[in-house]
């Protein structure tokens, strides 16, 4: 069920910095995904990168649009600690080669932050016209780290 198209209005000023944040997230998150396609030459982790991306995409124009919808259109980029976090992949490529289980451990740990982030978000919401809205992108947030941390251990197993 999609609950992005609705307006949520009245939404507290907390509530809208949490929303906030998660949209900070999905824009780093959606960069960071993009960033590991490129670092990778297996097409299976490609086109799984790419759709986690755009799927981060599409969760953050929800987000917009319910803050807008209460204060105001806003422009988000994402954080400076994501775009280091980015460099810091180029880094450990260029070291590493682009190591499968590197390249899997990076986006398993941005994975871990996003998931807790919106863990967070839930239990803030709980009874806010919201928490649909939270709870449908949380489900789409752990079905990726999970994916992500199982590919991240297989690739381990095998190495």
């Amino acid at each position: 069920m999609q609950h992005s198209s609705n307006p949520v209005i009245g939404l507290t000023d907390e509530t809208l910095n949490q929303l906030r944040e998660l949209r900070r997230l999905c824009v780093d998150s959606s960069k960071g995904f993009e960033e590991c396609a490129e670092l990778t030459e297996k097409v299976s982790l490609q086109t799984l990168f790419l759709a986690i991306a755009e799927e981060r995409r599409d969760m953050d124009e929800a987000l917009a649009k319910q803050i807008e919808f209460n204060d105001g259109a806003e422009d988000e980029m994402g954080s400076y600690l994501a775009a280091w976090h980015r460099a810091w992949i180029r880094v450990r490529e260029a070291v590493s080669g682009a190591d499968e289980v590197a390249i899997l451990s990076e986006a398993e740990r941005g994975e871990d932050s996003i998931k807790s982030a919106y863990e967070d978000a839930l239990e803030g919401a709980v009874g806010s016209p919201i928490q649909p809205l939270i709870y449908e992108q949380y489900v789409k947030v752990k079905a990726a780290h999970d994916s992500v941390r199982d590919l991240r251990d297989a690739a381990k197993a095998k190495a």
